[in-house]
């Protein structure tokens, strides 16, 4: 079992998000919520971006001990400098820098050759190196890269210093196969391959960030780069709760782990939906309502009798206290008679009959059935009889 370090954008990446911008005070909020979490790596902000962006930079790095905060700096001497003045009394500095290795960035965007970006790289990774013990280096748009000149960048990241290597789907462009093929091509073509962890960072453009992010894994990498929920710039980033649970569901493919405390995953995604203003949607894959939630008549008994029979996982392990049973137009008797339990009413087979159908009635006309609805319905029915 080998450990998978769980590097957390929310905050730098997953704050570029159209109307997620936070205040100082919220970030420091969500920063310590993240340790509590156990994330590895904390991206607190962007140093050099804006003078608001610094400060709260700083004030993260100062507070938060436990996890390692680091900040992003474009390949420019400015960038490093104000990361540097930003992060230089944590107890393990660490700066993020990044150039794109893209035709189409490097033409459209930066204005410079290959060549230019190749030397731009080495310089900024080997003046970075001489404050920080730690320098991850990404290749923007790594996936739209030639591999020939990705090796050649990467190879010269390594020799200036790099410790970690992150190559990203900037633009949610590759499929499972050809993002774990990167990678293995990287790995096998670069000299120094061996001396540095390798780090993926996948967008969700066309929903694939999750499983991009997992077949990288297969292929070596150690280090996910991620937000709280998904959250992040177009269609969002992998989600930090997705990869964290699939691992511990999955381990037995995987065989990797992480630190994370998974029972804090509900408490850090419910705090980063309000202070962003970012609600999750119901049907989000771990943390969203519906996630163990139950209508259909089939599934509640299964549920009732086992709940193992349809959850792969336990509510506990993201923090929350149980699943649900959703009465509804779909729901069965089984979970009736037992949510009428739950609310003190007792029934005999006659009543449930009865009530059942009043209830199915009741249920073709609106969408989710409330306890204050049931308990009309069974006092409309003089059927309610209080145990509790």
């Amino acid at each position: 079992m080998e450990k998978v370090e769980i590097y957390d954008t929310t905050l730098r990446d997953g704050e570029q998000s159209p109307g997620c911008s936070l205040n100082d005070d919220e970030k420091m909020r969500i920063a310590l919520q993240l340790e509590r979490l156990r994330v590895d790596v904390i991206e607190a902000g962007f140093p050099a971006s804006s003078p608001d962006d610094f400060k709260a930079v700083a004030a993260i790095a100062d507070a938060v001990k436990s996890s390692t905060v680091t900040g992003l700096a474009r390949c420019l001497k400015s960038d490093i400098d104000a990361a540097w003045r930003a992060l230089k009394n944590t107890e393990n500095p660490r700066v993020h820098v990044f150039i794109a290795t893209s035709p189409i960035h490097m033409a459209d965007k930066l204005h410079m050759t290959p060549a230019d970006v190749l030397d731009c790289a080495a310089q900024s990774v080997g003046y970075a190196k001489r404050f920080f013990p730690q320098v991850e280096f990404s290749a923007e748009d790594a996936t739209r890269s030639d591999p020939a000149f990705l090796a050649k960048v990467v190879t010269a990241a390594i020799d200036a210093g790099a410790t970690v290597i992150n190559l990203p789907d900037t633009v949610g462009y590759d499929t499972p196969r050809e993002y774990a093929d990167m990678f293995t091509y990287i790995r096998e073509s670069v000299p120094n391959a061996d001396h540095v962890r390798f780090s993926c960072h996948c967008h969700d453009d066309l929903g694939m960030a999750t499983a991009n992010t997992l077949a990288s894994l297969q292929a070596g990498v150690r280090q996910v780069e991620c937000t709280m929920n998904g959250v992040g710039e177009r269609a969002g980033n992998v989600a930090l709760e997705e990869i964290g649970v699939a691992l511990h569901v999955r381990r037995d493919t995987y065989k990797t782990f992480t630190r994370l405390k998974l029972d804090e995953i509900k408490r850090t995604s419910d705090l980063v939906s309000r202070l962003m203003n970012s609600p999750v949607p119901k049907n989000k894959a771990v943390v969203g309502a519906n996630a163990f939630a139950h209508e259909a008549g089939i599934h509640q008994d299964g549920v009732l009798k086992n709940r193992a029979t349809y959850e792969i996982m336990s509510p506990s392990l993201i923090g929350l206290d149980t699943g649900r049973l959703v009465l509804g137009k779909h729901s069965g008797r089984h979970a009736f008679r037992m949510r009428a339990a739950d609310l003190g009413v007792q029934l005999s087979e006659e009543q449930v009959d009865q009530s059942f159908k009043a209830f199915k009635k009741m249920a073709d006309e609106k969408k989710e059935i409330s306890d204050k609805d049931l308990l009309s319905l069974f006092a409309h029915a003089g059927k309610t009889k209080i145990t509790h």
